[in-house]
């Protein structure tokens, strides 16, 4: 499976899917929910809140709205809006989209930071159990995995991580 990492806007890459680093309740206020939710319209943050309670370790899909992507994956790194998370929470959250994304055929899956923003987890920490999953994941169709983030400092610890 390839990893490709990229500094930039998660809505501007070439992927099947994005992911939504969510809340269990599929509430889409502010950091990467919030951009997907201007971008995307409301439509998406409804069908999530539907589907709630989203538990930390589980996926669901969604549509895409107005964004290009065959869907959003939301995989909650807390379980309330605001909440602080923790690297298991990111591990299960990662492992949770990639099972998702691959259960349901897609070939290529786009990941921001996972609890970086919101959630305060340490980028150093995250970037590690982020790239951990994912090299660590069987994938049975899917083909790539962009990790893409705004975060300059975020993607040089996707980078550190992946040379290891």
């Amino acid at each position: 499976m390839e990893i490709v990492i990229l500094e930039g806007s998660l809505l501007d890459v070439e992927a099947d899917v994005i992911v939504n680093p969510a809340n269990s309740l599929g509430i889409m206020g502010g950091g990467v929910a919030g951009v997907i939710k201007k971008a995307g319209g409301s439509i998406i943050e409804k069908e999530a809140m539907l589907k709630a309670p989203i538990s930390v370790g589980s996926a669901i899909f969604t549509s895409a709205g107005r964004l290009k992507f065959k869907g959003v994956i939301h995989a909650p790194t807390m379980e309330e809006p605001v909440m602080e998370t923790t690297e298991e929470k990111v591990r299960k959250a990662v492992r949770a989209a990639l099972e998702l994304a691959d259960n349901m055929g897609f070939k290529s899956i786009a990941i921001p930071g996972m609890g970086t923003g919101i959630g305060r987890l340490p980028k150093g920490v995250a970037a590690k159990a982020m790239m951990g999953e994912i090299v660590n994941f069987i994938p049975i169709n899917l083909e790539k995995v962009v990790l893409v983030d705004i975060d300059r400092e975020l993607v040089e610890k996707w980078r550190e991580h992946a040379r290891k």
